[in-house]
């Protein structure tokens, strides 16, 4: 049986998967306790993280293990996760308790990392990375935690531009600390 694959991302009520040039703070300074146990909780499953080299540089620039030994729950949690990175030009060593570098098509990669995995697989941010995967059917969940803000200037990072078209099937949806969404979907491919 082949391992479920979610693409979890946060985002801006508009769409943005994160800002620049404003001083919104970490999660747009809209986190919360519920929302904090919440994310706790999901880093504390057993599943394996997948990443693209870009966003996995940003990570490693973060929360790296010489740039932050001691984390908070939910990024120390995140990060002692086994993690697979998907990338051709990663270089050098890993900031990083368990990664491995996989390199060539990422869909062929997470096609065989999917049907090989004995846990589910978990995508934080790799935008472009994850809408090459849901377009080719390989995303069983979309996991958006929405934050209760515009950042219609400072927002970058579009999550579905240029993605396909999804229809999408929502299975679960909770809100935490009176104000952020979580919605979880299965997306299927609009023919």
């Amino acid at each position: 049986m082949s391992a479920t694959y979610t693409f979890d991302i946060y985002s801006s009520l508009d769409g943005f998967a994160s800002y620049d040039n404003a001083d919104w703070g970490p999660y747009w300074g809209k986190h919360g306790p519920e929302f904090l146990e919440r994310r706790s909780d999901v880093y504390g499953e057993e599943q394996r993280m997948v990443f693209g080299g870009n966003t996995f540089r940003l990570m490693m620039e973060m929360v790296g293990l010489s740039k932050m030994p001691e984390l908070d729950p939910v990024n120390g949690r995140m990060r002692d996760l086994p993690a697979t990175v998907v990338s051709s030009t990663l270089e050098g060593s890993l900031d990083w308790p368990d990664a491995t570098v996989v390199s060539g098509d990422a869909v062929e990669a997470i096609t065989r990392l999917k049907e090989e995995s004995d846990v589910p697989l978990r995508s934080n941010g790799s935008l472009s990375l994850n809408r090459a995967l849901m377009a080719a059917g390989l995303v069983d969940r979309v996991q958006v935690t929405i934050f209760p803000v515009l950042a219609g200037q400072t927002g970058v990072e579009p999550i579905f531009q240029g993605a396909a078209d999804f229809e999408l099937e929502l299975l679960e949806s909770r809100t935490f600390d009176g104000r952020t969404q979580e919605l979880i979907y299965r997306p299927t491919l609009h023919v």
